[in-house]
């Protein structure tokens, strides 16, 4: 299915009412309640283990709760489960690239599934991400962090009004830690952000709201 496109500005509230979730008999976490508003900027935080990666999973519908709920709605009507796809886009270390392709053919693949933002043309992407002497190459070729540049930019350039991400500098050097911090500037304003971090600063660099794990277990 090939979507249409949805402005990154557009105002969607995000729920979680009394979420749990659980493996095997082992609470990840649980009694969790929040409203995340329109445009919000939140970091997760939890050392390793501490169920914040599976929230953000709960959170983008990719595996589901327990017990509780997690509801989209914009403009006070509610978003239903099979449409919130369209509204996320979502960044992580362990999301797979289609790596038969080189650069530009995967980018050419994605846009009509999330158009990017202001309908950026490729060779701006391309310039964006900072990997245009390499576009010829597959993406199997790409180091750990170049991947990790190319799926982030594909989350933050897609127009997409909800951005989540996690651990977003896993893998990157100093100078693409700099490349993700002004690209979020530059790009993520609008948008609805969570991410969850290691307690890292320079992955939610400016954001002052947010939510502990350990307080959910």
């Amino acid at each position: 299915m090939r979507y249409s496109s949805i402005h990154a500005a557009l105002p969607v509230t995000i729920s979680l009412t009394d979420c749990g979730k659980k493996f095997h008999a082992e609470w990840i976490f649980k009694n969790l309640s929040l409203e995340i508003e329109p445009q919000s900027k939140r970091v997760i935080l939890g050392g390793n283990g501490s169920g914040k990666s599976t929230l953000l999973q709960c959170i983008s519908t990719a595996i589901g709760l327990n017990k509780g709920s997690i509801t989209y709605q914009t403009h006070q009507t509610l978003i239903a489960k099979e449409d919130v796809q369209r509204y996320i886009s979502f960044a992580s270390p362990y999301l797979q690239l289609i790596e038969e392709f080189t650069l530009p053919e995967l980018l050419a693949h994605v846009a009509p599934f999330k158009p990017f933002l202001n309908n950026m043309p490729l060779p701006q992407i391309l310039d964006t991400i900072g990997l245009a002497k390499v576009q010829t190459k597959y993406i199997r070729q790409y180091s750990s962090g170049m991947k990790q540049r190319v799926k982030l930019a594909l989350a933050i350039l897609a127009n997409c009004p909800v951005l989540l991400l996690d651990e977003p500098i896993s893998n990157l050097d100093k100078a693409a830690i700099a490349w993700y911090q002004q690209l979020m500037k530059t790009h993520a304003e609008n948008k609805t952000v969570l991410i969850c971090s290691n307690s890292i600063e320079a992955e939610y660099d400016g954001i002052v709201k947010t939510l502990e794990m350990e307080e959910y277990k």
